[in-house]
């Protein structure tokens, strides 16, 4: 790494970046970023790399998943423990009913960037630059909302930095403890078929507390009980943010990204020679980088060689995007080149961004059927192919809205209406995420057994 350094992107070509009107107050931002704490530490992503390396082996699950994009406007403690009490909720069905040990990363505290189709957005006859995310611009459609702030970083730290001490409050404060299964279920998830299929499970796990307290382990005298640990991600796509939350480990002489616990890189800035790849083969985090259906068995390879050049275990996460009618023409040349070369990656499934599509009533949406379907591809070509599906990448919230159509909700076009919040792409509900738990559980306890 000696041609490397924090700042060697910005020699690099760059693409979904925003352009600040404004240099002098980007340095200043910058500047007074570099000097803020750290929102993670580096003993905390050495110890998540450890866990997927376990994905990675086929020894535990990832389950990633969050909001596509966080926002200033609905920041609040509620919609933290929300999210918080549903991925509580989907790691103990996957852990329980699929019998595998979970390792929990939300799209929190920094998933605030999102790239875009297209730089400008035209409504009526209007044309004004797109959207980016709370930590660039405003999603008022707007001259002035639409201008790239760089203040807006200073702002999106402090959320994060908020969000990160609730989350850790929550999973280290009694909240996590499994005693409280039952008190986790959220009142739109008690009723209909996963509401009593998550009753059913909570009562098995109450009777296997109850045993084992007649044996002596409870959660006064076993931390596993009572505490667990959620990590954070985001998409590493405004490297400015980045690089200014970049740190050298005193213990290792390692630089960390100490924005989040682990970064990715998006399908739209995996470029070989790029900036965002630049940065992230530096940091010593475990990195994940999105592959979508046009990306090819050479491109990968070369990708995990500049990312992952030591091979380690759980350093790279596949993040697999492909959509349900591609995966499975896309997926088998990538995991039989990487099998071939002897590559330590971790695989997993992101089945929300290849399955968007726009309705008659202009919103943009996914079917939980096409969903469901990508993943169980997904875990079916990696037993035909003897490899591991390691993880499951969702956006997800733990909030009662309508923006995905189907599953046992039989949410429909017509209910979309209803409560469609999200700033950018469409989220499962807790409902959805629930069954869609379920449903993976199954297929991973049945992988496990055959694998």
């Amino acid at each position: 790494m000696s041609d490397w350094n924090k700042s060697s992107w910005r020699l690099k070509p760059i693409v979904q970046n925003p352009t600040y009107p404004d240099p002098e107050a980007l340095n200043k931002v910058e500047d007074t970023l570099s000097k803020y704490p750290p929102l993670v530490f580096a003993g905390e992503a050495r110890d998540l790399k450890k866990k997927l390396a376990d994905a990675t082996e086929g020894k535990a699950f990832l389950l990633q998943g969050g909001d596509c994009a966080e926002s200033f406007a609905e920041f609040n403690a509620d919609n933290i423990r929300d999210f918080f009490k549903v991925m509580l909720q989907m790691s103990v069905i996957l852990t329980f009913a699929g019998g595998c040990p979970v390792v929990k990363v939300g799209r929190i505290a920094g998933q605030f960037a999102k790239p875009r189709s297209s730089d400008t957005e035209t409504q009526g006859d209007v044309t004004l630059p797109s959207y980016r995310g709370d930590i660039i611009n405003s999603i008022e459609f707007t001259e002035e909302a639409r201008v790239p702030d760089p203040y807006r970083m200073l702002r999106a730290y402090n959320q994060s930095a908020a969000t990160q001490n609730l989350l850790r409050a929550f999973a280290r404060g009694g909240y996590a403890d499994l005693h409280e299964v039952h008190k986790w279920n959220m009142g739109f998830v008690r009723e209909g078929a996963v509401g009593e299929r998550y009753r059913d499970l909570a009562d098995r796990i109450t009777q296997a507390l109850q045993f084992m307290e007649a044996c002596g382990i409870t959660s006064q005298n076993s931390p596993q009980i009572r505490e667990t640990v959620l990590y954070s991600s985001h998409e590493a796509l405004l490297l400015n943010y980045e690089e200014a939350l970049t740190r050298r480990d005193s213990l290792t002489g390692k630089w960390y990204d100490c924005s989040a616990h682990m970064l990715w890189i998006g399908d739209r800035t995996r470029q070989i020679d790029g900036a965002h790849v630049e940065f992230l083969r530096g940091i010593d985090n475990p990195i994940g980088v999105k592959a979508g259906p046009s990306i090819t068995p050479d491109e990968l390879l070369k990708l995990i060689d500049i990312l992952n050049p030591t091979n380690e275990p759980g350093r790279l996460n596949v993040i697999v995007r492909m959509g349900a009618d591609k995966v499975k023409e896309g997926l088998p040349p990538l995991l039989r080149a990487v099998k071939r070369e002897g590559k330590k990656v971790l695989w997993s499934c992101d089945p929300m961004h290849g399955n968007t599509i726009k309705t008659s009533n202009n919103y943009k949406t996914r079917v939980f059927d096409n969903v469901l379907e990508e993943v169980k591809n997904f875990f079916a070509i990696h037993k035909a192919e003897g490899t591991y599906a390691g993880g499951i990448h969702l956006e997800m919230t733990g909030k009662e809205v309508t923006e995905c159509i189907g599953g046992s909700e039989r949410l429909t076009e017509e209910d979309l209406s209803d409560r469609y919040h999200t700033h950018c792409d469409p989220r499962l509900n807790a409902n959805q995420a629930l069954e869609l738990a379920f449903l993976i559980a199954d297929t991973l306890k049945e992988a496990r057994g055959n694998v």
